[in-house]
């Protein structure tokens, strides 16, 4: 009986740290995913605060950069955030395709490490 309860605790032990790197991974990718869309937030907070013409690509470049440096939740999040936004701004906004191809590109540039800058007009506040 007492072999049998060791066998039984001892497999509850293994599983329970086999799991864990499962778990830890899962839960980074979760932090991640969330500090992302609060990255994503705070560019859409500081373009309407800018409110400067022109800009608009910078900010969607330098959201997507500072989701992803953040790592794979990140990432995704400023995808899923981006695609969403820009699905719903074609359909509502009326600014048309190529509008929303050059806001996803913009994205995608930032979102794959480039510097946001390359977007960055003239004149734009060094506080952004």
């Amino acid at each position: 009986m007492r072999l049998c309860v060791c066998l039984v605790l001892l497999s509850f032990i293994l599983c329970a740290s086999a799991d864990v790197p499962f778990l830890t991974r899962g839960a980074h990718f979760v932090r991640d995913a969330v500090g992302g869309a609060r990255d994503m937030l705070r560019a859409y907070q500081d373009m309407r605060e800018a409110n400067y013409k022109g800009a608009d690509k910078y900010f969607h470049a330098r959201g997507n950069y500072d989701a992803a440096r953040r790592g794979p939740g990140g990432a995704w999040a400023a995808k899923v955030i981006s695609d969403a936004r820009e699905t719903w701004q074609s359909g509502v906004s009326g600014r048309g395709a190529e509008d929303t191809r050059a806001d996803q590109e913009a994205n995608a540039w930032g979102r794959n490490g480039g510097d946001p800058n390359r977007y960055r007009p003239q004149g734009l506040p060094k506080k952004y």
